[in-house]
């Protein structure tokens, strides 16, 4: 007598256990499989404007951020000189939350700062 699990187990007159036909696609051996895919990432931008000091952005990038001064104003002169700056890059929900207390924190100090979040491919 061979084993077999009790899900597939029927007995017979004799009670010898078969196994059960399977249906469908796994009957005919063809299980679909997906393998998961990685999250994909979220870089948060600062934009730069005419109204925000440099020195609150420094400030912003070492709070929200949890950079040290060197990077924060690497990245500060970044928004100043090139337009935008990359302050991090992060799954999509830490990246939203980030840039709500980004935003926040601007907003509280009357700094019209623009963030926005893109998908890196």
């Amino acid at each position: 007598m061979r084993h077999m699990d009790a899900a597939t187990q029927t007995p017979k007159d004799d009670n010898v256990l078969t196994e059960k036909p399977r249906k469908g696609a796994t009957g005919r051996g063809l299980k679909r499989v997906r393998s998961p895919e990685k999250p994909s990432k979220y870089a948060v931008v600062l934009h730069n404007d005419n109204y925000t000091p440099m020195d609150f952005v420094v400030f912003l990038l070492q709070e929200v951020f949890h950079h040290p001064l060197d990077r924060a104003e690497r990245i500060m002169l970044s928004v100043h000189n090139e337009g935008l700056g990359v302050a991090g890059v992060y799954h999509f929900e830490i990246a939203e939350q980030k840039a709500y207390d980004s935003a926040d924190l601007a907003k509280e100090h009357q700094y019209p700062l623009k963030i926005t979040i893109e998908e890196l491919a």
